[in-house]
């Protein structure tokens, strides 16, 4: 099988998981880039609010969202462009956990996706002092890009797996993570308390 996935990352107006307000997506086939999307999203009612840290952490605000796609309207290109691939994102599971929580939340039947992820792919891979997003990225060649802009962020994740599928050998998703000792998961991973994003 080849190196195919796609990650993605989600930007929250709150603290809620289900408050997606920006989402990220990048497509890998046989270990290149070859497609992105990244659009805004107005977050479900009752999980609406934008909160200073959030905002100051993203720079989406209200006023940004008011004529965006709301989580059900957006939620069949979302689905469209991952597919059936897993995916990859920078502590998975908090971005997995936003996709199935924002669609419990809305009564849509979220794909049983399978995950793999790309924090934990870079502690396995890479010295690092800090395993933080744009220091896992930096390792894997993906510098200087804006962090916290949902796109962005996919793509860096993308990049430290596509780096680290060269770096360790691997032919596809499954490979790497049984060569690093990992798992492509169908449940959520834990949300750790520091995003380490």
């Amino acid at each position: 099988m080849p190196l195919d996935f796609t990650a993605i990352d989600f930007e929250t107006a709150n603290s809620s998981s289900a408050s997606a307000c920006s989402v990220g997506l990048v497509r890998v086939r046989d270990g290149r880039v070859v497609a992105t999307a990244g659009w805004l999203i107005r977050p479900p009612v009752g999980h609406d609010e934008f909160q200073e840290w959030n905002v100051k952490i993203h720079g989406i605000r209200p006023q940004d969202v008011e004529d965006a796609a709301t989580w059900p309207e957006q939620f069949d290109r979302l689905c469209g462009f991952a597919g059936a691939d897993v995916l990859v994102a920078h502590n998975a599971g908090f971005d997995l956990k936003v996709l199935r929580t924002a669609s419990e939340v809305t009564a849509l039947d979220c794909p049983p996706y399978r995950s793999l992820c790309s924090l934990q792919v870079a502690r396995k891979v890479y010295d690092l002092d800090s395993y933080r997003l744009p220091k896992a990225a930096a390792a894997a060649g993906f510098a200087d890009f804006s962090h916290h802009d949902a796109l962005a962020d996919a793509r860096a994740c993308a990049e430290i797996v596509i780096d680290s599928a060269r770096r360790v050998g691997a032919a596809d998703v499954h490979a790497l993570a049984k060569a690093l000792s990992l798992r492509v998961t169908d449940a959520p991973a834990p949300v750790a308390q520091d995003r380490a994003a």
